[in-house]
This record gives C-alpha cells, sequence and structure tokens, in this order.
C-alpha cells in the first residue's frame, strides 16, 4: 500500500509543533511560578512583615519620651531578616533634648510594626533598614558608619566570631558596652572603661539577636555616633565628627 509522502510530513510537522508548544507552556508556567513564588517570599522576607509579628509587652497608646525606646526594644524578637533595631543618637534627641517626639497609637493590640510606622508618620524619626538592622533615625544621622580596617585579618575573624546571643541596652553610655565587646570579641576594645576618651559618644539605645562580633561593632558605632579602626588585636573607637542635617526648632526645649 502506497502512503502519501506529503501527508506524513505534515503529520509529522504537526506532531512537531504540538510537542514544542507544550514545552513552551511548561516553561512558561515554570517561569509564573518562579515569580510569584519570589514575590512571596520577599513579602514574607520583609522587615515590615518581621515587625508585624511582634506585640508591644505594653499597652500603651502613646509612645513619648518615658516609655517609647523602652518599649520598643522590649517588642524586638529573634527573626530571620532584622537582627538589631537600633535607635540612632538623632532618634534618641528627639525625646531626650528636644522632647517634642509623640506618637499615638490607634490600634487596639498594637506590634512593632505599629510603632515604628507611628513614629515615622507622626515624628521627624525615619527608619532605614540595612540588612541586617533596622535604624530609627533624623538627618542629624549617618545610616553607613565609617570604618578604617588597618589590619584585614583581625576584621575577617571579628566577622567569624558571635556576640552575645540577645542584648538590650537602653540608653546606656560606652562603661557598659567596651566590657561585653572586649569579652566576646578577644580583642581590646579602646577607648577603655571610665576613660575620658569615652564621654564624647552617645549614649546606646539598641536591641539584638545573634550578631556577628562586625555586627556588634557596627550596632554600637550607629548607636553611638562613632567610627572605629581595626588594628592587629585591637579595636578603636572614635566620636564622629561628620555633621547632619541640623533640626529645625518652632521653640527652645523646656
Amino acid at each position: 500500500m502506497l502512503i502519501s509522502t506529503t501527508h506524513s510530513a505534515s503529520a509529522a510537522r504537526r506532531r512537531r509543533s504540538a510537542v514544542v508548544s507544550a514545552e513552551v507552556a511548561r516553561y512558561s508556567l515554570g517561569l509564573l511560578l518562579g515569580l510569584l513564588g519570589s514575590m512571596a517570599l520577599g513579602a514574607e522576607d520583609s522587615w515590615e512583615a518581621a515587625l508585624s509579628q511582634m506585640p508591644l509587652e505594653q499597652t500603651v497608646m502613646q509612645l513619648n519620651r518615658t516609655n517609647c525606646v523602652e518599649v520598643m526594644l522590649r517588642a524586638f524578637r529573634s527573626n530571620q531578616v532584622v537582627k538589631a533595631l537600633i535607635f540612632m543618637p538623632g532618634a534618641t534627641d528627639e525625646f531626650y533634648m528636644f522632647r517634642r517626639a509623640r506618637a499615638e497609637l490607634t490600634n487596639a493590640r498594637p506590634t512593632l510594626l505599629d510603632a515604628v510606622n507611628a513614629l515615622t508618620n507622626q515624628t521627624f524619626i525615619r527608619a532605614t533598614f540595612e540588612p541586617p538592622m533596622l535604624l530609627l533615625h533624623t538627618g542629624e544621622d549617618f545610616p553607613q558608619p565609617l570604618i578604617d580596617i588597618q589590619h584585614p585579618a583581625t576584621a575577617e575573624k571579628l566577622k567569624l566570631v558571635r556576640f552575645i546571643p540577645h542584648v538590650l541596652y537602653d540608653d546606656r553610655d560606652w562603661d557598659v558596652l567596651q566590657p561585653a565587646l572586649k569579652k566576646q570579641l578577644k580583642v581590646d576594645i579602646l577607648p577603655w572603661r571610665y576613660s575620658y576618651d569615652s564621654w564624647h559618644f552617645y549614649r546606646h539605645s539598641f536591641a539584638a539577636w545573634g550578631l556577628t562580633g562586625w555586627e556588634a561593632l557596627e550596632a554600637a558605632a550607629r548607636a553611638g555616633k562613632s567610627v572605629f579602626a581595626v588594628r592587629r588585636h585591637s579595636v578603636i573607637f572614635l566620636p564622629d565628627q561628620r555633621a547632619g542635617a541640623a533640626p529645625k526648632l518652632d521653640a527652645f526645649p523646656k
């Protein structure tokens, strides 16, 4: 029996076309599912999503100079996204120096995210996520600390060592931080405790979980408005001389 070669070739082309179309459809579906998965993962891994799962321990209707820093730092919990919540000096100045930062909380059961949103919407305080740290700051502050690495081997060692698993410093001075940094990081931390040179640092306010030694140094520098230099077996902190935007005052604080 004779079979038409034209008919056979046409059928083969249709079969190949169907196979190609199916492969393209499967590939497109895979790309779409991957994109949707990435979007969902990104939403779940955002700092906002992490803070939305952290209820404030105390029932408060207003954040002010008497409660804000303590309430927010105590609410900060261990999570996979944000390792530290830091009040930079410009933010604490709004409470303790200028005495003008107040923010109302309207939710019946507010979370740490509600508190951050209230501050950024109702005060001069802003929130910036510098992974893995969430910084509360104003125009006075510089989110990126200045670091002078003079001994790379020591710097690499500090990135591997672990700091205290959980810390909470609420308006603490250098005399509290320096011994903890020295003990955990196994290097000399200068200036020494109780020394005159440390009087120029701001008091530190931050909470953190699972920091490396390097991250602990960065957190201390951001919270204390300082810079640091890494030398052989030592880290030296100095005041940050950069000048940010001066705050605008409607009246002199009383």
